[in-house]
């Protein structure tokens, strides 16, 4: 099973936007892209919205046979790790193996003896095919990057053991996380990751790595746009020197998950796939989930009255809601309105401060990255959410495809 040169992971928290999802998917299509839609969904997000995996299954399978959808799509079991797979395994066709908890963890001296042996050809100046400067490979390097990331790739190849047995080979698409992480991952380290991952037998597809600078949830990159240039371009060229020196998977390709809406760095990607012809796996995550509520206040009435009821519990519950996402979101609590100035409010100006468009004057980020996590509060409204979403779906399923081809497909693919 190969997952195909451009994928894109539409992440759907309540399950209801599958059909608008895959509309903004094969318009981009129609302009001769062949871009596969993976459906993704962790097990937070289950646990929080009270779904299973086989939820996200058939919202996939109902939506690629009601628009008559040709091409490949897969349902991802995404951040799992041991604990979590077995609910999956017949449901999903990807997995997401995050193993970024083990970053940093000890392994036995003989296994990193062992790596750092295996590594020796690479020692001194290793020049990668389109690097303008050679990487600086010495054992003190690499006795650091075993210490660190060698007891993540064992526990990759542990699930991805649990994951042969239990669907068998070729049956599944495997990619490895390591993004959800303080310290971003060097070309250099990446490089050795891939060799760990070659060695332990992992067939990966997609890895995502941790880049340089602030992936915060709903809003623009944050940091130095060159040095995430220099680092992206560097990743991808060695990904392709991985490939052939290591024997992993030609369709291995960069996973970015942007935490949804990194505008910035779209056009700096789309240039380097394009220079170098590589593929790109792209996760949306929370996008779809802020297009509802922004739908629901488009469409006024009921649905206005609810978009400010899920703002106002979020905004007296923003410690609760915000402490499991502390590491990728950066809210100024004094630059959100108060609960009395949203009442206020029309359905026009909630949906302008919480659609994703810079430079907009009502445009507000901490408002948006308060609403990105406050889904649990969506889910606790049970029927009341829901109904509502079937109500105004109409509405809701347009802004959903709009911003998925206009903001993400667009940018990204220069369409």
């Amino acid at each position: 099973m190969k997952l195909g040169k451009y994928s894109i992971g539409v992440g759907d928290r309540f399950t209801h936007q599958g059909k608008a999802q895959l509309r903004a998917v094969m318009k981009a299509n129609e302009k001769g892209l062949h871009i596969s839609p993976v459906w993704n969904k962790s097990n937070r997000e289950h646990i929080y919205v009270g779904t299973e995996p086989a939820d996200t299954r058939k919202e996939a399978d109902e939506a690629v046979k009601a628009l008559g959808f040709k091409g490949l799509y897969f349902v991802d079991a995404d951040h799992i790790n041991l604990n979590t797979v077995a609910k999956y395994v017949a449901v999903s066709d990807f997995f997401t193996l995050d193993v970024a908890s083990f970053i940093g963890k000890e392994s036995s001296k003989g296994e990193v003896d062992s790596f750092v042996s295996s590594c020796e050809k690479y020692l001194g100046q290793l020049q990668i095919p389109g690097m303008k400067e050679p990487l600086y490979v010495n054992k003190d390097l690499l006795l650091e990057i075993a210490g660190k990331f060698l007891a993540a790739t064992q526990h990759a190849s542990e699930i991805y053991a649990y994951l042969l047995k239990e669907k068998g080979e070729g049956n599944f698409i495997t990619e490895v996380s390591m993004d959800e992480v303080e310290s971003p991952q060097t070309p250099v380290e990446l490089l050795f990751i891939l060799k760990m991952l070659a060695d332990k037998g992992v067939p990966v597809q997609t890895i995502a790595p941790k880049f340089t600078g602030r992936f915060n949830k709903g809003v623009d990159y944050v940091g130095d746009l060159d040095q995430f240039a220099k680092e992206f371009e560097e990743d991808v060229l060695v990904i392709d020197f991985a490939v052939k020196e290591f024997g992993l998977p030609e369709e291995l390709k960069l996973s970015v998950h942007s935490g949804s809406d990194k505008f910035s760095i779209y056009p700096i990607m789309a240039e380097v796939i394009r220079k170098h012809d590589k593929g790109l796996h792209l996760k949306t995550a929370g996008t779809t989930w802020l297009e509802e509520v922004i739908g629901l206040a488009v469409a006024g009435g009921e649905g206005l009255e609810l978009a400010k009821k899920i703002y106002e519990n979020s905004y007296n519950r923003q410690e609760e809601l915000c402490a499991p996402y502390a590491d990728v979101i950066d809210i100024d609590g004094s630059k959100l309105p108060s609960v009395e100035e949203v009442n206020g409010w029309s359905g026009e100006k909630f949906a302008n401060t919480l659609r994703h468009i810079p430079g907009h004057p009502d445009y507000n980020a901490n408002f948006r990255q308060l609403i990105h996590v406050a889904y649990k509060v969506a889910a606790e409204m049970g029927s009341s959410y829901t109904s509502l979403l079937e109500k105004y779906a109409d509405v809701i399923g347009s802004c959903v495809e709009e911003n998925i081809y206009d903001r993400h497909l667009r940018r990204l693919f220069s369409i």
